[in-house]
């Protein structure tokens, strides 16, 4: 019943965590995620957006992340933009382009890699990890779509 259509994901979509939304636990997004409201734990994503009212507790993986909320944790990303309004308590990686604007509050670590390729690819979410890739990243949860499996 629940089986027979299938969805598919695009990567042009927009999620949004809002104001009153509070969330515990890994965020995987192939595309663009807006988060207004409480995020505890990491997020793996194509575009990140932390909103004003927006607070991040754990480490950020995405190719271009915003923050004009709240960080605390690691972010790793490929163009970087802190807001004025933006806070960021943890240490940042970036691989191309870092912005900050006037009032941007950072306590941590500032780093430009040379890596200016993508880590992130659109079927990241869906790709099966051997046990050699595994070892490599065990910080990031293996996610199997199970409608490919089936």
């Amino acid at each position: 019943m629940f089986g027979d259509k299938k969805i598919k994901i695009k990567d042009s979509e927009r999620s949004l965590i809002s104001e009153t939304v509070s969330i515990e636990g890994t965020i995987n997004s192939s595309g663009a995620i807006d988060v207004a409201g409480l995020v505890k734990g990491p997020v793996y994503s194509k575009e990140l957006i932390i909103r004003d009212t927006g607070s991040i507790t754990g480490s950020i993986e995405a190719d271009d992340v915003e923050i004009h909320g709240h960080l605390d944790g690691k972010v790793s990303a490929q163009n970087i933009v802190i807001g004025a309004t933006g806070t960021v308590k943890g240490d940042i990686e970036f691989g191309n382009n870092l912005r900050t604007e006037n009032g941007a509050d950072i306590d941590g670590y500032i780093k430009k890699t040379n890596n200016s390729k993508s880590k992130l690819t659109g079927d990241f979410l869906f790709k099966k990890k051997d046990k050699k890739e595994q070892s490599e990243s065990d910080d990031r949860p293996e996610v199997v779509n199970k409608e490919a499996i089936a």
